[in-house]
């Protein structure tokens, strides 16, 4: 059975999506409950898997990483991919990489300093055994980088 999210536990996810920093104190005096409830609700959501912990957004191009490149990766048999995707983790630069259908076994997204930097980048991941040639596509400019964005259309 899924978990259902209630009123309250929407509007905790919208503080949390909005600051997740933000002490559960904070959010109680919001919303006008106890701490001990806004603790409670997290509690159930992270077992249930809702919440998976927090994150940091990390904002790449202040640290001199501006060129972003997504790569769509044939491999030479599908039932290599896992070693694939265990070699891709290997590359730091490689920041997210998802098994898809159609085209390619793979498809990622790589920051890189500069278009020498994403060069580099690119023929490590040619160089993996079983990956039988790469795409590349350079992007022009990240318009929509949010991954909790979602969560402010679903319906309770």
């Amino acid at each position: 059975m899924n978990y259902q999210l209630d009123d309250i536990d929407k509007k905790i996810l919208d503080f949390l999506v909005e600051n997740t920093r933000m002490p559960f104190t904070e959010i109680a005096k919001q919303m006008d409950v106890s701490a001990g409830t806004i603790h409670v609700r997290v509690k159930k959501m992270e077992d249930a898997g809702i919440i998976l912990g927090s994150s940091l957004s990390i904002d790449y191009s202040k640290l001199d990483y501006n060129f972003t490149a997504f790569i769509g990766i044939l491999l030479t048999k599908s039932n290599h991919t896992q070693e694939v995707l265990r070699q891709l983790a290997l590359i730091p630069n490689v920041v997210e990489a998802s098994v898809t259908s159609g085209k390619y076994n793979i498809f990622c997204k790589m920051k890189a300093k500069n278009t020498e930097d994403a060069k580099k980048i690119i023929y490590q991941i040619d160089d993996i055994q079983d990956v039988m040639r790469t795409e590349s596509m350079i992007s022009m400019e990240e318009y929509i980088s949010d991954k909790n964005r979602l969560i402010n259309a679903v319906s309770i």
